[in-house]
């Protein structure tokens, strides 16, 4: 993983750690699938509802996490008694390939997970529009998942799309400053930043901006970039040369906007993809980066001191997809956190998502669940059963 990826050999175990108890828990569920009685107006019928197979799932996922994402997908499906066939990024293909190894070597069936490389978008016309495929799962961008809903369309094809965000941090005056800014800063840098709910846009009070923008920057200007095979390397490259190109033009767009450049900013010295700890500051809502997902190790600080507004700027995005709220106040949480308009909302943690919740984005963050029951039943059609006594 950390060789096709990149990432450092600490993040790549605990991602295939995720990826095992994606399949433990799924396996523990399969055995809780249980039918729904109703109870009857009449003592002559019974009705109640049963579960079955969705059918056969196209699965797309990406390059960030090239082992756990594909693992959460053949889960549920395999859980739900669902074949899958599943197109897994082309920049990290070997990772997903020996995930799907290790599974036939446990004995899974042929043809119950079935693996498609090739052109993205004829894999994607042909998948979807095949009459045997009844689900659609991606794990991507926004752009593809309009693409592959607007595709799905056609046969009326149900999609679970998991895209982009932009995932805004609101730190109240109230908490353990150092202790935050650290939390934030590591989950920030997560991945080179590659990470669909990675905290992007610091919206810190200002009373206490000064002192948490020290912490953040000592943090991050201490992080140790370099080959994910390395043992002391904090943060790896990123993924390609596309998402390096995308970076700089981000960077370059809010400084000649105005923003000011306190940490990075630019490539390393050394060859492949890597690029600098970066911190912004002053950045204009008219900066690309303020309104596009960032997808890269870049923090955007800013300051506020009216809770409305804060809320008005952090929801001022086409994503949905996380938020970030510190605070030590119960009325605070109670009054921002209905306000965020994300499918996630963290209060004082960073803890990534694990298998046994649903999760899932608003606005163009995409719309569907994943995990949890209520994922697993994505994958189940429900069909009621209304029997008269002989």
């Amino acid at each position: 993983l950390t060789l096709e990826q990149g990432k450092p050999l600490g993040e790549a175990k605990g991602e295939v750690h995720a990826a095992i108890q994606s399949f433990v828990w799924a396996s523990e569920q399969a055995t809780n699938i249980n039918n729904i009685n109703y109870p009857a107006v009449s003592e002559i019928y019974s009705q109640h509802t049963v579960f079955e197979p969705v059918g056969v799932v196209a699965a797309f996922t990406p390059w960030n996490f090239p082992a756990m994402l594909p693992a959460r997908k053949i889960a549920n499906a395999l859980a739900a008694g669902c074949c899958i066939i599943i197109k897994p990024a082309e920049e990290t293909p070997a990772t997903t390939i020996a995930l799907a190894q290790a599974l036939h070597d446990a004995g899974l069936p042929a043809g119950v997970l079935n693996m498609v490389f090739g052109d993205p978008a004829q894999i994607s016309e042909h998948l979807i529009n095949a009459k045997s495929v009844r689900l659609v799962t991606l794990t991507g961008s926004t752009a593809i998942g309009k693409l592959l809903a607007r595709m799905a369309a056609d046969t009326l094809t149900p999609c679970i799309l998991e895209l982009g965000g932009h995932a805004p941090v609101l730190v109240f005056d109230d908490v353990d400053v150092a202790h935050a800014a650290k939390m934030l800063a590591s989950f920030k840098f997560r991945n080179a930043g590659q990470v669909c709910v990675s905290p992007s846009r610091f919206f810190i009070h200002k009373n206490i901006a000064e002192k948490f923008n020290e912490h953040f920057l000592d943090y991050a200007s201490n992080l140790i970039v370099g080959d994910g095979i390395d043992a002391e390397t904090e943060m790896g490259p990123l993924a390609h040369e596309r998402r390096l190109n995308d970076i700089d033009s981000l960077v370059s767009d809010a400084i000649n906007k105005g923003a000011n450049c306190i940490l990075g900013g630019k490539r390393t010295n050394r060859d492949g993809y890597f690029y600098q700890p970066t911190i912004l500051t002053d950045v204009p809502d008219d900066a690309e980066m303020m309104q596009s997902e960032i997808f890269g190790p870049i923090a955007v600080l800013s300051t506020f001191d009216d809770t409305d507004d804060v809320i008005s700027r952090a929801n001022n995005v086409s994503y949905g997809l996380a938020s970030y709220l510190f605070t030590a106040s119960e009325d605070t949480i109670d009054y921002v956190k209905p306000r965020l308009e994300a499918g996630l909302v963290s209060i004082n943690i960073t803890t990534p998502i694990l298998e046994n919740v649903p999760f899932g984005g608003v606005k163009e963050s995409g719309y569907g669940l994943e995990g949890g029951e209520m994922g697993l039943h994505t994958f189940l059609n429900s069909k009621l059963i209304h029997k008269a006594r002989p």
